[in-house]
């Protein structure tokens, strides 16, 4: 048997959706200073290795379940179920397995840590199975596959965490940040698919979205984005509204990536090789990083804000 297809299933260039992961890592370490250590980095190389594994299960049963309307899609058609490549009862076999050692291993490192990689794992159950299957619903497609934004958020917190929930703000803010990724790219694969009519034999969801009501619906998700965000700006770390206007700068560069003919947006898991992008998000990132860490009293007086003392989170159990 040839391996490789199913190598290909677990599809392991998508792990580099895992560094949403980061944000909930940093968040951690801002509330515990004194949390990271020997132990804690050798935990933290589980958990992304549990994250990683279970959501290659989550993409082998992805495959499993859109081979017939991956025929519909121009670049698609070519992955290994639909190009009879693998065989669907191996398939089947690999997401068992893929699903049995991640959680197993997740809940290795913890229970808050197993459950939130459970619901990482349900959320795929969710999206992809009948008669659910929340991928073929306008609007409520993009909404679920975004929720994994903060449920990785989240798995990154409680591999450091596991007695308390980040700020409910900010993971809010991140779930609208994925919409508007999710979004973004089902408009560039209307844009590329060109027929409407085919575009809905590839995903039901298609009969409702045209390209106004795809923009649309992005200038929502970026505004719901702004609004949970400043809360948490405000209310946790005021220092970070001096990387505002570089998010801001992220936003529009996606869009306009997004826009582009044949758009990169449509395969979000090889945007590192649109170097602008690349650097520009690093850029972002190491603000967002160095910000968190730096207090400016003087920005306190400008905007008339009290600093916070010990930020109340919710606490588990």
């Amino acid at each position: 048997m040839n391996i490789k297809p199913y190598i290909e299933l677990a599809r392991i260039d998508h792990w580099f959706k895992n560094a949403f992961m980061v944000v909930g890592i940093l968040m951690a370490v801002f509330y515990q200073p004194g949390i990271l250590g020997p132990g804690s980095v050798a935990q933290l190389a589980l958990a992304v290795l549990a994250t990683c594994i279970v959501a290659s299960s989550n993409y082998v049963l992805n495959e499993i379940l859109d081979a017939p309307t991956d025929r519909e899609h121009p670049s698609k058609v070519a992955r290994p179920i639909p190009a009879g490549r693998a065989a669907v009862r191996v398939a089947w076999l690999e997401w068992l397995l893929l699903s049995a050692a991640g959680l197993c291993l997740a809940f290795q490192i913890g229970v808050t840590f197993g459950l939130a990689a459970l619901s990482l794992w349900t959320m795929a159950l969710i999206y992809n199975v009948p008669p659910v299957r929340t991928k073929e619903v306008a609007y409520l497609d993009v909404l679920t596959e975004s929720v994994n934004n903060p449920i990785r958020l989240l798995l990154g917190w409680f591999a450091l965490l596991s007695d308390r929930l980040p700020p409910v703000s900010l993971l809010l803010s991140y779930w609208a940040v994925g919409a508007f990724f999710m979004a973004a790219k089902r408009f560039a694969e209307l844009r590329t698919i060109g027929d409407r009519t085919r575009a809905a034999r590839y995903r039901r969801s298609f009969e409702r979205y045209d390209e106004h009501n795809l923009l649309a619906s992005m200038f929502f998700y970026v505004a719901v984005c702004a609004f949970f965000g400043g809360i948490f700006i405000v209310r946790c770390k005021l220092e970070l509204v001096l990387c505002v206007p570089l998010i801001a700068g992220l936003f529009t560069y996606y869009l306009r990536l997004g826009l582009r003919n044949n758009s990169p947006v449509q395969a979000p898991e090889k945007l590192y090789r649109e170097r602008g992008f690349f650097l520009y998000g690093l850029v972002c990132f190491l603000c967002f990083a160095v910000l968190l860490f730096t207090h400016i009293p003087s920005l306190y007086e400008l905007f008339r804000v009290q600093a916070p003392g010990a930020t109340a989170l919710w606490t588990i159990g």
